[in-house]
């Protein structure tokens, strides 16, 4: 289970990436502040930030879906690169197929190289040196490693934010009704 780190400035506990920590609701009237408040605000409060919870997990959910379809493809482009760097003294050509589209390939002969063009994103390429381009595309795929492994840790996080944020509801609404049924026995 994600532990909370220390309060940030708004002295709201956090874990490292900033997402607020759900407090357990131990004594519900010291959260209601009194036995005779009614929990209807209370509740709406907890709905409103298993909301909230649940926005955030479906968002970080995205990231890690574009980040598993990421990761692949830089490991793919790194692999080639070094390939091509091992044959950079051969003397014949490389014959291959290449992707064009999902279904569509073509056919090419790739004479030894010593530059790569790579694929930065919008719309940009950029030529590089072997050396440089291995350089580049380690540290995208540490990054994207490393990025793949903290949304991971966020989603668990959330979820069990959204676990005690329902316990918290469930306990609150039961409180209320064994209250109600106590004024109702003694009326």
């Amino acid at each position: 289970m994600a532990t909370c780190g220390e309060p940030n400035s708004a002295n709201t506990k956090t874990n490292p990436r900033g997402i607020p920590c759900a407090t357990f609701v131990d004594d519900v009237v010291a959260v209601l502040g009194s036995p005779d408040k009614d929990v209807m605000p209370t509740l709406h409060g907890f709905q409103d930030a298993i909301s909230k919870y649940k926005a955030m997990e479906m968002n970080i959910t995205q990231r890690r879906k574009g980040l598993l379809q990421k990761i692949p493809d830089i490991s793919k482009t790194l692999e080639m690169v070094q390939y091509l760097k091992k044959r950079k003294d051969d003397s014949e050509a490389i014959d291959t197929m290449f992707e064009l589209n999902d279904t569509l390939y073509a056919r090419a002969s790739i004479e030894p190289v010593s530059r790569v063009h790579l694929w930065l994103g919008a719309n940009v390429m950029l030529s590089y040196t072997l050396d440089e381009a291995i350089d580049l595309l380690t540290e995208k795929l540490q990054v994207a490693r490393k990025n793949l492994q903290m949304t991971s840790e966020d989603l668990g996080f959330l979820r069990d934010q959204i676990t005690t944020m329902e316990v918290n509801t469930a306990r609150v609404h039961n409180w209320d009704v064994k209250r109600r049924r106590e004024r109702k026995l003694s009326a």
